[in-house]
């Protein structure tokens, strides 16, 4: 008789040897597949440092299939794409990269550039912000991109200390509006030109693990020459602080200060410590929020008790709007302060509203309009007096801030603009010595580095 057994232990074993066997060829070819992928992306990175972008797109897309899930192929194709002028897939290449390591700087800069070429100036912005934290920026939402841009393109050259600065220069006028303060404490009268010149600049340093540096420099300068008893203004302001990207988030902390003149030699020194984190929510959506305690001190003359400590919270939320041509953005603050050299008014709560629309118009020429609120709210009884201190009441303070403002940026060359502007200030307070209101139009020349 046959032996069945035998037989069916034959068949079990070369069954299993055929899968072995199966198993093995599949686990060659992958490793094969693999092997030839990492051959390819080595090719490929150096081709894109030598900006050979059309023979890194041509060695990479036959793999496309294969190397979707691997992040760092992704953004050598998406940067391959994007030098071949293919912006549309750079994109799609830098999002898979991304969905296989959000915490990819290459692919958060190169979708950033791959917007700005698709003149999706908000959107790019948005990506920018994800990584990198430039200071006093244009107004204009394509001269930042570019800008922002131009440290993104060192990064992808292998260069980590990017370098920014900028330079302008001003003429424009100055008046106080009539209001009841004004009308009753002299001053509405007042109506100054003057010239303005501004420069500053700033460094980031790209660390490992996603960390940055930062520090900036900037001073202001105003020469009031149509009324000699008007004081010229002088500001420095300084920041620096350490940043991390965590994915679809940006996190800061740092430090800043602001050093500003007041006349007759007396100056204010603001500084104090913060921490602030943007979000990311999608493409056309980021979300700001901050905290920051800071102390403002006048370190002699008549101003040395309004110094105060300030206890500061903030939150934002920016929206690309018509494809990326323009951005609504709207900031809300709070908090409170302390009145440690005996402020007569005592300590005070506050609360801030600012709506701003930045727009393009042409490659050459975008602007901006913006508005700010602010209450303030006093603790201490003051006495209301008029300019001949006839008593007019006795109350808590309460002061209503205003400003408006629009503008125009014409770049007219490259990293040049020209940038009419008007600010008009009003003041509300129910103390009538508090009562202040202000227009000033200015032209300034910008040159950015």
């Amino acid at each position: 008789m046959p032996n069945f057994n035998r037989t069916a232990t034959q068949r079990r074993l070369t069954r299993f040897l055929l899968a072995t066997i199966s198993a093995l060829g599949m686990t060659c070819g992958a490793w094969t597949l693999a092997a030839s992928i990492d051959a390819e992306i080595s090719q490929a990175r150096q081709l894109v440092r030598d900006s050979d972008y059309e023979e890194a797109y041509r060695l990479l897309l036959p793999f496309e299939e294969q190397g979707q899930d691997d992040a760092v192929f992704n953004a050598l194709l998406g940067e391959s794409a994007l030098g071949t002028n293919r912006a549309d897939q750079a994109v799609t290449y830098f999002r898979r990269s991304l969905a296989a390591d959000p915490d990819s700087l290459d692919a958060h800069l190169g979708l950033a550039r791959a917007y700005l070429a698709m003149g999706n100036y908000a959107s790019a912005k948005i990506e920018f912000e994800t990584v990198l934290r430039i200071d006093n920026l244009p107004r204009n939402l394509q001269q930042q991109d570019e800008i922002y841009a131009r440290a993104a393109q060192e990064y992808a050259q292998g260069n980590r200390l990017l370098p920014y600065a900028y330079a302008m220069a001003g003429y424009g006028n100055y008046s106080v509006n009539a209001t009841d303060g004004t009308d009753e404490f002299g001053g509405s009268d007042t109506d100054d030109n003057f010239l303005n010149a501004r420069s500053g600049g700033g460094l980031t340093y790209l660390l490992n693990d996603n960390y940055a540096l930062k520090g900036s420099l900037d001073f202001d300068f105003r020469d009031y020459y149509n009324n000699d008893d008007r004081n010229n203004d002088k500001d420095l302001r300084w920041d620096g602080a350490v940043s991390r990207n965590l994915g679809e988030n940006n996190l800061a902390v740092g430090a800043r200060g602001w050093r500003s003149y007041r006349g007759d030699g007396h100056w204010r020194d603001d500084y104090g410590l913060y921490s602030n984190l943007r979000y990311a929510f999608s493409s056309i959506d980021q979300f700001d929020f901050g905290a920051e305690f800071r102390r403002r001190d006048y370190p002699r003359g008549p101003l040395r008790e309004d110094s105060r400590n300030i206890a500061e919270l903030t939150v934002g939320w920016t929206h690309s709007l018509l494809d990326g041509a323009a951005s609504f953005s709207l900031a809300a603050a709070g908090g409170r302060e302390f009145a440690t050299d005996g402020r007569p008014a005592g300590d005070s709560n506050f609360f801030s509203l600012s709506p701003s629309f930045d727009f393009t118009l042409t490659d050459t020429l975008g602007g901006f309009v913006f508005a700010w609120w602010q209450h303030d709210d006093y603790n201490a009884e003051l006495l209301n007096v008029d300019a001949e201190d006839n008593i007019l009441g006795v109350g808590e303070r309460e002061d209503n801030l205003y400003e408006a403002g629009a503008g125009l940026t014409w770049q007219f060359a490259e990293s040049w603009s020209l940038n009419p502007e008007i600010l008009y200030i009003y003041e509300d307070s129910n103390t009538l010595a508090n009562e202040y209101s202000s227009t000033e139009i200015w032209f300034t020349l910008r040159k950015d580095f």
